[in-house]
């Protein structure tokens, strides 16, 4: 199995470099083409899921019904109810044997309607083993139920917690931020939260990976079209229908970070592959989160799919591997 090239990206804070081989069908290697036919064959064998209520796809993925398999639940997990401003919030804590090097706070993806912290055993267990760090998962509210703002306002609510919490339970002041796809605008909505409506900016890092950040949809996204590598054109427009049901103006910072002033934010790598339909939303947040005086990273992915660290294969491991030095190194 040949290795994808690796990604070029920024060495410095003041510079983002990206060689536009990295975007060449020729750079994907053979083992990123045979992941990414075999889940279009698999989601394409799929009947039309949005006629489901999202009660129901969450209920099969949790089975290990979903499309994807389902990671063994994690042997450092534990889960904890915290109070947040709308009620009780779950968090799904993952605590290594020996003390924590830090803590980072993950918010998974799922277009703000699926997923939920127990469905990222696997990537989170994994991070622990690797960084040393505790990871505090949040399950937060999920759309149509639970629509905008209550998923940002669940992850403030954990935020703080942490801030008061964290140091006393876990041993450190050492926090991370960050998550994937809804999760990635999760974890900036909740960074300008936290500095807008509290004066904190106690994150070192923030790990983005394919993160949506406008939800007004950028062009890879509308272009993108009916394929189904994950996540297509209709997918975005359903989970961001849901989301929205009632009300919100896309170009608010609060649900559309692109549009934020980013000044005063932690480092951030910003991770993606060439073919993922959220591609253009990382290459428009890298610089602007550049231009606001923050430290940037931008690690693109030859033929990387949506979320692609969630599949195994080298790029995935060169990709995770990244992310936790990373996060480790904050």
């Amino acid at each position: 199995m040949s290795s994808a090239p690796a990604p070029l990206s920024a060495t410095h804070a003041s510079e983002l470099t990206l060689d536009p081989a990295v975007f060449d069908p020729a750079a994907i290697a053979p083992d990123t083409r045979a992941l990414n036919a075999a889940v279009v064959k698999a989601l394409g064998a799929v009947p039309d899921r949005w006629v489901f209520p999202m009660a129901v796809l969450r209920k099969l993925r949790l089975e290990g019904k979903g499309p994807f398999p389902l990671a063994p639940e994690s042997p450092y997990a534990e889960v904890i109810e915290i109070e947040g401003t709308r009620g009780p919030v779950s968090l799904r804590i993952l605590t290594p044997p020996t003390p924590p090097k830090g803590v980072y706070l993950h918010i998974h993806g799922g277009g703000w309607c699926l997923g939920s912290a127990r469905e990222n055993d696997g990537l989170n267990h994994r991070f622990v083993e690797r960084t040393g760090f505790a990871v505090v998962s949040v399950d937060y509210g999920l759309a149509p139920e639970q629509p905008w703002p209550a998923a940002p306002d669940d992850c403030e609510a954990a935020a703080l917690w942490l801030m008061r919490e964290g140091a006393a339970r876990f041993g450190t002041d050492r926090f991370a931020i960050g998550g994937e796809s809804a999760g990635g605008n999760l974890a900036v909505a909740t960074l300008l939260r936290l500095r807008d409506r509290h004066g904190l900016t106690p994150f070192r890092a923030a790990n983005l990976t394919a993160g949506c950040y406008d939800l007004g949809l950028t062009p890879s996204a509308r272009q993108w079209g009916d394929e189904p590598l994950v996540l297509n054109t209709r997918d975005v427009h359903v989970f961001v229908g849901h989301y929205l049901r009632e009300g919100g103006d896309v170009a608010l910072a609060d649900i559309s970070p692109l549009h934020a002033d980013l000044s005063g934010l932690p480092p951030a790598l910003f991770t993606v592959g060439t073919r993922d339909a959220l591609l253009d939303d990382t290459l428009f947040m890298a610089p602007r989160w550049l231009a606001a005086g923050n430290g940037a990273q931008l690690a693109v992915y030859p033929g990387g799919c949506h979320v692609f660290i969630g599949f195994p294969g080298t790029l995935a491991d060169q990709a995770l591997a990244r992310s936790h030095a990373f996060v480790a190194n904050c």
